[in-house]
């Protein structure tokens, strides 16, 4: 018999995203009727309900969840936030609803450099505090694990700060944080005429540090028309993965520049955006296993009209997945159900490759498969119930929170009184 101290049991489907796949139904690993046995934090027993007690044995204490009528899959991963950071830019939004675009916007002294300045001012405990309820709302949404980035200090003690207020955050709620340098965000504007100096900066300084004093895992860069160049995002890239950070790209999101074949030439764990993506991009990506993060909120709140082409990638064996984007400027949104619709609505995923990329797709844009992103035997006890007796209803009753109850390394951190609703 299996020992377990928790017990997810009959579920209308449950969702272990552990299928061999190539397609994402394949992928879902689906058990009708199905229930999870866990013990001190890991997944020890998957299956149908109707075999459970005659394979496990709860321990004294051990908690019990009813999942009966609900849907329940891997903890969602949510790899490209920018949680951190201190202001708020709620003008901008009404000039793009009067038709301005991004780079309008940014040369009028809004977009990044508007968050520069708040986030410069605040202490790592103001970051602290401003980020917890960011980070609640996400949970609430089914989002166990999120990615989060610097990007709004863009010198070295503000990037710093933000990389040592990300430190403090575990002790302080249940979301697993991942940590990434984004000091190729934007040019500060004390740079403005000097971007030579700035990326010297990155390279010599911030980098350095950062990875010194072990602070991030990953290292990424913004390569775009107003951001930075092809070759400068390469310097800065390559600097940080020669000090062990994984190189990441915002690539291709509003002009298409060569940012994904990049991607590609440095081994990057992902590239991210991609509304601009042309079919070389997707086949450099494809041959280099570079992962494709779809965030489909920030193509929906800068009103762009091209959407990036999530069939394509799949379909040519790019491992896509799915994030938030959580920013001030072009995504101000925790909604995870709302990129889940968006993601099938706009990006052209099916329902279950949906939630492959928002599980199993996501731990592998930033490589921590190997206990994220599926319920198999021995990895992390990660999981929500969903209040839907089927996968396809969680994209389809559009931006709809299902979330009832959220399991993270085996414990119940949230949870609320919520009837499940019918697939059809």
């Amino acid at each position: 018999m299996i020992d377990a101290d928790l017990l997810i049991r009959g579920a209308a489907e449950l969702c272990t995203m552990a299928g061999p796949g190539p397609s994402g139904e394949s992928m879902l690993g689906l058990v009708a009727g199905g229930s999870v046995a866990c013990l001190q934090g890991q997944v020890v027993w998957t299956g149908p309900d109707s075999q459970l007690e005659g394979a496990v044995r709860a321990l004294p204490g051990a908690r019990t969840l009813d999942a009966s009528g609900c849907t329940v899959t891997p903890g969602f991963v949510d790899c490209h936030t920018h949680v951190l950071f201190a202001g708020e830019r709620g003008d901008e939004f009404s000039q793009r609803c009067g038709g301005a675009t991004y780079l309008e916007i940014a040369k009028r002294g809004g977009g990044i450099g508007a968050t520069i300045r708040p986030t410069r001012a605040a202490s790592r405990d103001d970051l602290v505090r401003l980020a917890l309820p960011r980070l609640g709302r996400l949970l609430s949404f089914g989002i166990t694990t999120a990615e989060l980035k610097t990007g709004y200090g863009l010198d070295r003690a503000s990037e710093l700060c933000c990389l040592e207020a990300m430190a403090a955050l575990p002790a302080l709620q249940p979301v697993e944080i991942v940590p990434t340098l984004l000091c190729a965000h934007s040019i500060p504007p004390e740079f403005a005429k000097d971007r030579e100096g700035y990326v010297r900066l990155c390279v010599e300084e911030i980098i350095p540090e950062a990875a010194k004093a072990k602070l991030a895992r990953f290292c990424d860069a913004f390569v775009e028309e107003g951001a930075f160049t092809v070759e400068e995002g390469r310097r800065i890239l390559s600097r940080g993965k020669e000090l062990g950070l994984i190189p990441r790209l915002h690539a291709d999101q509003m002009s298409q520049m060569g940012a994904s074949r990049l991607a590609a030439e440095l081994g990057a764990a992902s590239a991210d955006h991609l509304e601009s993506i042309d079919e070389g991009g997707i086949e450099a990506m494809a041959k280099a296993k570079v992962a494709a993060v779809l965030v489909p909120v920030s193509t929906l709140f800068l009103r762009q009209s091209v959407w990036a082409p999530g069939r394509k990638l799949w379909d040519a064996g790019v491992t896509v997945a799915l994030a938030t984007n959580l920013n001030p400027g072009s995504a101000m949104s925790e909604n995870a159900a709302l990129t889940l619709s968006l993601a099938c609505l706009m990006n052209g995923l099916s329902a279950a490759e949906a939630l492959c990329a928002f599980t199993r797709g996501a731990a592998r844009a930033i490589r921590m498969e190997e206990r994220l992103g599926s319920l198999c035997v021995g990895k992390q006890a990660d999981l929500v119930i969903h209040a839907a007796s089927s996968h396809t209803h969680l994209p389809y009753h559009l931006a709809i929170n299902h979330t009832r109850q959220v399991v993270k390394r085996g414990k119940v951190v949230y949870e609320r009184e919520l009837a499940p609703c019918a697939a059809a």
